[in-house]
């Protein structure tokens, strides 16, 4: 008896991302039990039968799922969802984000929370400090980096001017020493340790709307990077153990159709620490999904992430060379009281995490940053004597977040370990007027050197890092392909540029990798999961990059499962 396929797609350009055969394209491609059961017209056509739902493509691209490797899964849905939004489209002014929050509703828990304020936009942070004096107020930034706080936020935080500093953060203040409402980095906690947790009865609806519209993007794959104890040090704080256990009810209730690879947090960002991460390995969070009958290929605890260093816009990446109006080299913002005791206690904390066969996710802006932490994994890996000789690559492929500022010496040391490296050229393209004031025209045009990491040989991939930036994923393409800011288009000569098929490889292939997952995902080869999405046009041209951004997701696929279709 014909085993016949359960979809197939036909007149379609098939990019299957062979990485044996790099350039090899199919014109259909068909789906049975889950999986890829055939490419091209021969084998498809045989597994046509009665019951075979057939899509004709009409010349459309057929590309794997989309893999985003750094995506705030439970952050993005609480900006999108659950907050007041405050975007450049709907408060492009101070006056208006006061007046949005002003006319706000107060939450069940008494707080008005907002997210979205873009200070490359709106220039220098104002205005919020006398903003509704009977209601505490919080509003997070787009980068993740910052928040505004009230004063009634602030009494009920209990932070005055005598509240010390905190280790890798900053409580930006008046002249006389009192708080000015706008926190960075690590001093965010001293925040959203006071706010009440967000409840499962407004997140788990949140997660579910953020889940179909990723779907509606063809995304079917993404790393949550940060759930944990340590959640009210990073972005708006919602990404608590809490949310790591409804991860998990969502998958045990078959709700949950994405594919999902969660970093632990353990330190925010600011005052990571060797005795915390301990801490955390010690406490038995890595096991949460285990023995509850949860597919790792759908939802699994990968690793840890660590804060190096912060951000160029806050002074705080940690540079070589000075810049910034202040003329700073930022630092790193592992606890310390020196450069050299803040490096000794990054391979402290490394080491700890490389020992418990989990993976590192290391926040690394600065140029300074990136190499302490690479050197760090480097010795950590050594240490232990994990290397595979398979791969080239550490059993737990450590990896660097950002980077944004690696050098071509460094970007081949990553190479020849196999140490990944995560990046996000919408944020280059979204920020990039504010970092070029902040790092002067040369520093900038290195920004985010992509090219460079091809040259190398890096395992690299490009992520939103959404709610900073947008998910979709056609932007980011785009952002690598053409490297232009709000204000500057693209230099056509610019020697980091990437064609969009490299770009599609680092959000799906290369993003596998990361994800120990190229064995099943991230690729259209029979015997791979039919993780797919059909698109309603080619691929374009690298010269008509654009076109992708008028491109429909018409069908995606998540394990051959339909989890969107276009009503066209």
């Amino acid at each position: 008896m014909q085993d016949f396929a359960d979809l197939v797609i036909v007149n379609a350009s098939v990019h299957t991302m062979d990485r044996a055969q790099p350039h090899r394209m199919a014109d259909s491609i068909a789906v049975k039990d889950g999986r890829v059961a055939g490419l091209g017209h021969n084998d498809v056509s045989q597994l046509i039968g009665p019951g075979t739902r057939v899509v004709d493509a009409a010349g459309g691209a057929v590309i794997p799922g989309i893999n985003d490797a750094h995506l705030h899964f439970v952050s993005a849905a609480m900006a999108a969802f659950g907050y007041v939004r405050l975007t450049p489209a709907v408060a492009p002014d101070w006056a208006t984000v006061v007046d949005e929050l002003t006319a706000a509703p107060v939450g069940p828990d008494g707080w008005i929370r907002a997210h979205g304020w873009d200070e490359s936009i709106l220039g220098p942070a104002k205005g919020l400090l006398d903003c509704r004096a009977d209601t505490p107020v919080v509003a997070f930034d787009g980068t993740g980096h910052q928040l505004l706080a009230n004063r009634e936020a602030l009494r009920r935080a209990g932070i005055t001017a005598a509240t010390p500093d905190i280790d890798g953060g900053v409580i930006v203040r008046a002249a006389d020493g009192s708080p000015s409402g706008l926190f960075q980095d690590g001093a965010m906690e001293l925040i959203s340790r006071a706010m009440p947790p967000v409840p499962a009865s407004t997140l788990r609806p949140a997660l579910l709307l953020l889940q179909e519209y990723l779907h509606s993007l063809g995304i079917t794959s993404l790393t949550e990077p940060g759930l944990g104890p340590a959640s009210a040090g990073l972005m708006d704080g919602a990404g608590s153990t809490a949310a790591l256990e409804l991860l998990g009810d969502l998958a045990s209730s078959g709700e949950l159709t994405l594919r999902i690879n969660v970093l632990m947090l353990f330190a925010g960002t600011g005052g990571a620490n060797a005795l915390a991460v301990g801490e955390g390995l010690r406490s038995g969070l890595a096991g949460s999904y285990k023995n509850r009958g949860i597919d790792p290929e759908q939802l699994r605890i990968a690793g840890v992430k660590v804060f190096a260093d912060g951000i160029p816009r806050s002074g705080t990446a940690w540079m070589r060379e000075p810049y910034g109006p202040a003329c700073t080299h930022g630092s790193l913002v592992i606890q310390g009281a020196s450069d050299g005791e803040r490096v000794a206690e990054l391979n402290r904390i490394l080491r700890l995490i490389d020992e418990a066969g989990l993976q590192a996710g290391v926040h690394a802006t600065g140029d300074a940053a990136t190499l302490a932490a690479v050197e760090a994994i480097i010795a950590a890996t050594d240490a232990t004597g994990g290397r595979s000789t398979s791969t080239g690559s550490h059993r737990n492929r450590h990896y660097i977040i950002h980077g944004a500022f690696s050098d071509s010496t460094t970007l081949r040391t990553m190479a020849a370990r196999g140490v990944g490296y995560s990046t996000n050229p919408l944020i280059r393209q979204e920020a990039g007027d504010i970092m070029r004031q902040v790092l002067g025209e040369d520093r900038f045009s290195r920004h985010q050197p992509l090219h460079s990491a091809v040259e190398a040989g890096v395992r690299f991939n490009l992520a939103s890092d959404a709610p900073v930036t947008s998910p979709d994923w056609r932007r980011t393409v785009v952002a690598a392909v053409r490297r232009s800011t709000r204000s500057t288009p693209g230099a056509p000569g610019d020697p980091e540029r990437i064609t969009g098929l490299q770009a599609l490889a680092a959000m799906t292939l290369d993003a596998a990798w990361q994800d120990h997952a190229e064995h099943f995902k991230g690729s259209l080869i029979p015997g791979r999961t039919a993780d797919l999405c059909l698109l309603s046009n080619p691929w374009p041209a690298d010269e008509q990059i654009e076109k992708l951004l008028d491109t429909e997701v018409r069908l995606t696929l998540s394990g051959g499962r339909v989890v969107h279709q276009s009503p066209s």
